[in-house]
């Protein structure tokens, strides 16, 4: 009697993301080893560009490497499981291609790889003529040719076929009916294992009644490949979640399961360490509830053993546990900088300076990102942390009374220990494909609701219940308090002592730190300053679909991929914004460096106008060498600048302020006709009286400054103002190195005025500025007027919302 074969259970390495490293593999081992998986597929299919890697041998470098990785996995016990996929571009029926194929097979197998497989998944089911002609099906030409390999190699103990319908919704015209499965369970030798994903590519649930449809069209029992932490069809997503929705009973029906773990290696230690429970607990035998596998126990279990590896000192790669002091930084997993957003530091003007209408960042990036030393003075004067490659007064000196931190604010500083609240509340935002972890789900039901009630605290809406207006602030401040945390966990994660599991967590949570940070922005700006139906300008709720009907929960559903909803939590919560269509004012690379700075982006209120003056006029005097004449009014610049939006439209204001207040705002006019004739009606006539002509006192430069405001209310085309009936007058930011948030700034404005009912924004910006340009043109905007807007020179683009 055949000795009964051993259950394959472990990892396939992602076949679509960046290959682990050597060390990345070595812990990976050691892992696997300590939990009782015993199985690790490797496939050369990273690199999609070249498919007809299979036919070349390996270098001798090459074929160092991979002894070195059979050599390490079966040191710890496992069984290593080498993977080929031919059936791009091999004909079936050429004794030479057959030939090159068991060529390179058998050099595999002379560096000691004693299992393999042969993938023929997401192919073309079409053949050549000669194919036609030398096989009756499609089905037939693959299982001809495995059988003849898997001959050629022995017969291995372990040898696994990946059909080209290999889920329940690939079959046609059903699993049962498929003539491609039938011809490979009456076809393909019976050793050899068959791989399934399941009902779908991934599948929210298996269980032994939907596998014995399959088990009995194919008849063996298939190993399950199971994709339920892939997540390389999403460049949002992660799934930190459990193993779940697989019931232990499965061990019995299966070959085996190996499971496609996410992209970056550092996110995979729970749904490892949870796998391995699960199979643990399929091999108990007794009954007892205890040993019932339970993926919150799992969950619980596996965070507890990642909250000590979390906390260690490892560098990007797994490269050491020694702290490198190098002063190049790790590049792993990082994207370069995004140029545009660094515009350069302000250059020499006039002495009637054009006053910057776009960032005013940056400086340059910290030569390593886990360095921090030294101290030097914060604006007004604040000793803070600061990266060791920033000059002193490389940002902009702070006006009075910028020294003192925002108010509920907590410095980030230096390597940290991650809590466990945080990263269960990490693991929560990116749970698992089906499924939202329980703070995710309730941040999407609360915007939801506040978004679905926002009239009940609308601007102009009729008396409301004071229970009704409470509750609608109360489902507020919950938000608001997650997305503090959200601000937080991003924080922790950039200071925290691993920075292995920094470099492959952080494009996640800072992505989700920014979504974050402009769904606050505009809870609070709903607050008394959206407009209700009744409104004669803007109807909220008719306004070019201002919201997504649905959220991405709903639209997935048990039998849908989840890749027809991408984004996960970031961008369910972007599809609740009134721009949420809008992907490419949310999809950016991160920056280069990691900064753990808190942001807060928010509402201008009254009390900031102070403040914005002092920062704008800081600014100014940069432009002119730092030197300013007694003479000149100290309002004149903000006058200009600030005055008028915040004057007659400070519901368009948002303020960007990080620990120490305010370091930057972005003003917006919803219906520039309407503020063009209000500002000729009140404001520069209060301007007029405020700096009069006659009196020795006043700066020769006042006027002109005056005149450029009678300037910046001209009139621009009709034909502009009908598709762009908004307009963008300025976002003044000092050096940032989370350049990032300049956009995140300018997105808040832009579904504020689109939450009011504009259909599309436009801006001036100087033909010279070439970086300014390129700023706005990778925000969406584009070029519509040149020369033509003002009597001036001046680039005018737009962007409809």
């Amino acid at each position: 009697m055949e000795e009964k074969k051993q259950f394959l259970c472990g990892v396939v390495e992602g076949f679509y993301g960046r290959p682990w490293t050597m060390d990345q593999r070595k812990v990976l081992f050691q892992w696997m080893q300590s939990w009782g998986l015993n199985t690790y597929l490797y496939g050369p299919k990273d690199d999609l560009k070249h498919r007809l890697l299979w036919r070349e041998v390996y270098s001798h470098e090459e074929e160092g490497q991979l002894r070195t990785l059979i050599k390490e996995a079966q040191s710890r016990g496992l069984k290593f499981v080498y993977a080929l996929s031919p059936g791009q571009d091999i004909v079936f029926s050429s004794s030479c291609d057959l030939t090159l194929l068991k060529r390179k097979l058998r050099q595999v197998s002379d560096l000691g790889c004693q299992a393999f497989a042969i993938l023929f998944d997401d192919i073309d089911h079409s053949m050549c003529q000669a194919d036609s002609e030398a096989f009756s099906s499609f089905a037939h030409a693959q299982v001809t040719v495995t059988n003849e390999i898997y001959r050629f190699l022995g017969e291995p103990a372990v040898f696994l076929f990946c059909p080209t319908e290999y889920c329940g919704s690939l079959c046609s015209p059903s699993i049962s009916k498929s003539p491609y499965l039938q011809t490979v369970g009456e076809d393909l030798l019976p050793n050899i294992a068959v791989i399934w994903t399941g009902s779908k590519v991934i599948s929210r649930k298996l269980s032994v009644d939907c596998l014995a449809e399959v088990e009995s069209v194919l008849q063996r029992s298939p190993l399950i490949w199971d994709n339920l932490h892939a997540n390389d069809y999403d460049s949002r997503r992660l799934f930190l979640g459990p193993f779940k929705g697989r019931e232990p009973q499965l061990r019995s029906h299966l070959r085996g399961l190996l499971l496609n773990p996410n992209c970056e290696f550092e996110a995979n230690y729970i749904p490892l360490h949870s796998l391995a429970s699960w199979y643990r607990t399929g091999i108990k035998e007794r009954k007892d509830e205890e040993c019932e596998y339970c993926p919150d126990r799992a969950l619980s279990a596996a965070l507890h053993d990642w909250m000590q590896e979390l906390n260690q000192p490892l560098q990007a790669g797994r490269q050491s546990t020694r702290a490198d002091q190098r002063s190049s930084a790790p590049t792993t997993r990082c994207k370069t900088p995004d140029k545009s957003d660094c515009p350069s530091t302000i250059r020499e003007t006039s002495a009637v300076a054009k006053l910057p209408v776009f960032p005013l960042n940056s400086s340059s990036p910290p030569s390593s990102p886990t360095k921090v030393k030294g101290e030097t003075e914060g604006r007004g004067g604040e000793k803070k942390s600061q990266p060791n490659h920033q000059p002193q007064g490389s940002r902009p000196s702070a006006p009075p009374g910028r020294g003192q931190k925002a108010q509920g604010w907590v410095l980030c500083g230096g390597k940290g220990l991650l809590s466990e609240t945080q990263v269960r509340l990490l693991v929560g935002l990116y749970y698992l494909p089906h499924e939202h972890g329980p703070s995710a789900q309730k941040l999407l039901q609360d915007l939801t609701w506040l978004k679905a009630n926002c009239h009940l605290v609308s601007a102009n809406s009729k008396k409301t219940p004071p229970l009704k207006i409470d509750e609608w602030r109360g489902r507020s401040s919950r938000v608001l308090s997650l997305c503090e945390d959200i601000a937080q966990l991003h924080c922790s994660v950039v200071n925290g002592a691993n920075r292995a599991v920094l470099y492959d967590l952080y494009p996640y949570v800072w992505d989700l730190r920014n979504t974050a940070l402009v769904a606050k922005a505009f809870i609070c700006w709903l607050d008394g300053r959206v407009l209700s139906d009744s409104s004669t300008l803007a109807t909220w709720r008719n306004c070019f679909h201002w919201c997504g009907k649905t959220t991405g929960a709903d639209q997935l559903g048990v039998e849908s991929e989840p890749w027809t909803f991408k984004g996960g939590v970031s961008g369910e919560v972007q599809m609740l914004l009134p721009i949420g269509s809008s992907s490419d004012l949310f999809t950016h690379p991160p920056p280069l460096f990691p900064t753990s700075r808190l942001y807060n982006i928010r509402p201008y209120h009254s009390k900031d106008k102070l403040e914005l003056y002092r920062m704008v006029r800081q600014l100014h005097l940069r432009t002119q060498g730092g030197q300013e004449s007694s003479a000149s009014h100290p309002d004149i610049v903000g006058d200009r600048c600030l005055g008028p939006c915040l004057a007659l439209c400070p519901e368009y204001c948002f303020i960007l302020e990080d620990e120490l207040g305010a370091c930057g705002c972005v003003l917006g006019i919803l219906d520039v006709r309407s503020f063009a004739k209000r500002c000729q009606a009140s404001w520069m006539p209060a301007m007029r009286d405020k700096y009069p002509p006659k009196g020795g006192n006043t700066h020769p430069n006042t006027q002109d400054l005056i005149q450029l405001m009678e300037e910046d209310q001209g009139e621009y085309p009709d034909s502009l103002i009908y598709h762009f009936p908004s307009q963008l007058r300025l976002d003044a930011l000092p050096e940032l190195v989370d350049v990032s948030v300049s956009r995140t700034l300018l997105t808040a404005l832009l579904t504020a005025l689109k939450a009011n009912g504009s259909q599309g924004v436009f801006c001036e910006v100087q033909p010279t500025d070439r970086q300014r340009l390129e700023f706005l043109t990778k925000m969406g905007f584009l070029e519509i007027l040149r020369g033509e807007a003002r009597s001036r020179e001046g680039v005018v683009l737009g962007r409809l919302l």
